[in-house]
C-alpha cells in the first residue's frame, strides 16, 4: 500500500460559508479581515479531519487584488496573519505541515491577462520569501497557462524552499491546461525549475483522471485536489468578480468525492485533498477511506 499526504481542502468557499458575509472581489482576504478566528477554526477542522497539510490563506493577497481597494498597506501583515493561523493550528495538532500558497496574479482562471514571465517573477518571489520562514513547501496554485507557470516557478524557487506546482485544466479535457495547451508540453520547464511534486486542482473531479495520466510520466510525486463547482462561469472571467457567480453542485457528497480520489490514487497519485467547495467532511470521508484501504497518511 501507498503512503498519501492528505492535503486540506477548500479554504476560501469554506470562509465565506462560515462568515455568513456576501462574497467580495477580495474573497478570503476580506473574510480574514472581518473574521480573524474563522481561518485558525478551519485549519484546525482539516487536520482533526485527518488533514496532514495546512494550507496558508495567502492564495489571493496580492498587491494586484489590494490596491483596488485601497488596503495594499497591509500586504505584509494579511501575510503574517495567515501564516500565523496556519503555525498556530499546527502546533496544537501537534504534527502537519504547512504550504505556502501563491494563487495567480491578476486573476484566476483566465490566461488573457496573464503577465510576462519576467514581470511576473519578481512578484512572485516577494510573496515566496514572506512565506518562507515559516512554511514547509511553496505551493503554487490554479496556474493556467504555461507562460503563467514558467513566471511562477521562476520565482518561487527563489525562496530556497521546495516548491509544488500545480495547474488548473480543462473541464472537458483534462489533459490540457485552461489555455488549451497541452500539459505534456510543460515538460521543458518541469526539468528548467525542477519542482518538488505536480499537481492539479481546481478543474471538476471528472477532468482529473486525464490530467493525472499526463501528470505521472513527469517521474515526480503527483496528485490532485478538485473544486465542487458545476464549471467556470463566463461571470466569473469577467473583471473583479465574487465566487457569486460561480454554481455550487449538490451531487458533489464527501462519498462520491472519495471514490474519485482514490480512483485517483489507484492511477498512482500519493497528493490528493480538495479545493474550492470541499470541505472537512470530504477529507474525514477521504481520510477514512484511505486507511480502510490499508494505505499511510504521511
Amino acid at each position: 500500500m501507498a503512503r498519501i499526504t492528505l492535503l486540506d481542502g477548500g479554504m476560501g468557499q469554506e470562509l465565506v460559508a462560515r462568515s455568513g458575509d456576501a462574497p467580495t472581489p477580495l474573497w478570503a482576504t476580506r473574510v480574514m479581515l472581518d473574521h480573524p478566528g474563522l481561518v485558525r477554526a478551519i485549519h484546525d477542522d482539516y487536520f482533526a479531519a485527518g488533514a496532514t497539510i495546512a494550507t496558508t490563506n495567502t492564495y489571493a493577497i496580492h498587491h494586484d487584488r489590494l490596491e483596488r481597494f485601497g488596503l495594499d498597506d497591509q500586504f505584509t501583515a494579511l501575510h503574517r496573519a495567515a501564516l500565523t493561523a496556519a503555525t498556530e493550528a499546527r502546533a496544537a495538532h501537534g504534527h502537519g505541515r504547512i504550504a505556502g500558497s501563491i494563487g495567480p496574479l491578476v486573476a484566476t482562471y483566465r490566461d488573457d491577462v496573464v503577465l510576462p514571465v519576467d514581470e511576473a517573477a519578481p512578484k512572485v518571489a516577494e510573496v515566496a520569501r514572506l512565506l518562507a520562514p515559516q512554511v514547509d513547501f511553496i505551493l503554487l496554485e490554479t496556474l493556467v497557462s504555461l507562460t503563467q507557470i514558467e513566471g511562477a516557478l521562476k520565482g518561487a524557487v527563489q525562496a530556497g524552499k521546495p516548491v509544488w506546482l500545480s495547474v488548473s485544466v480543462h473541464d472537458r479535457q483534462g489533459e490540457r491546461l485552461r489555455s488549451g495547451e497541452a500539459l505534456a508540453d510543460l515538460a521543458p520547464l518541469v526539468a528548467a525549475w525542477r519542482p518538488a511534486s505536480m499537481l492539479a486542482n481546481c478543474s471538476v473531479p471528472e477532468a482529473m483522471a486525464d490530467a493525472l495520466a499526463v501528470l505521472g510520466t513527469f517521474g515526480l510525486p503527483f496528485g490532485a485536489y478538485a473544486n465542487g463547482f458545476t464549471h467556470i462561469s463566463d461571470g466569473f472571467l469577467e473583471d473583479a468578480p465574487t465566487v457569486a457567480e460561480l454554481t455550487h453542485r449538490h451531487d458533489l457528497t464527501p462519498e462520491k468525492y472519495a471514490d474519485f480520489a482514490m480512483g485517483w490514487v489507484a492511477q498512482g497519485a500519493t497528493i490528493v485533498g480538495g479545493c474550492c467547495d470541499v470541505g472537512p467532511a470530504h477529507i474525514a470521508e477521504l481520510a477514512r477511506r484511505l486507511r480502510a484501504a490499508g494505505h499511510e497518511i504521511v
